[in-house]
């Protein structure tokens, strides 16, 4: 299983650039466009909710691809006051719609870390392919009915 990584500029426009990066070693994979969504918004979390958005401040991405599943972590430099959790914002409220988002499109998430940093793990498994129907003999011409 592969992974790659890649670590980005805590800035708010560097987050387009850990999009298409998400995409381009996605490519063709069933879930690209889920994990493009994923690396978004826990990336825009990082960002605007932790030290990773300070100047200087990144924050790190790992792709592990199996035929099974995509990894999807991302890890930020923490502060003190975060602590990642799912929100239930009111339908005028801004803000809040990101952790909530990960774990509906997610099949699992993980939160690790404290402090000095923190990596969230969301895992898309893999859509179970269509079996291909069983082949049938080959029927020869005056031979099979």
């Amino acid at each position: 299983m592969p992974t790659h990584r890649r670590s980005f500029p805590g800035d708010p426009k560097e987050l387009q650039a850990a999009r298409r990066w998400t995409r381009a070693v996605l490519d063709g994979h069933p879930r690209s466009e889920d994990a493009a969504l994923v690396v978004t918004e826990l990336g825009t979390n990082a960002v605007v909710h932790t030290a990773s958005g300070n100047s200087g401040g990144t924050f790190h991405v790992a792709l592990t691809v199996s035929p099974l599943a995509v990894v999807i972590e991302v890890t930020d430099s923490g502060t003190p006051e975060t602590s990642p959790r799912v929100q239930r914002p009111t339908p005028e409220s801004t803000h809040g719609r990101g952790l909530g988002l990960v774990a509906a499109l997610a099949d699992r998430v993980r939160i690790q870390g404290g402090d000095p940093g923190r990596t969230v793990t969301a895992v898309l498994d893999a859509p179970l392919r269509c079996q291909e129907s069983t082949p049938q003999p080959a029927r020869v011409q005056g031979l099979l009915p």
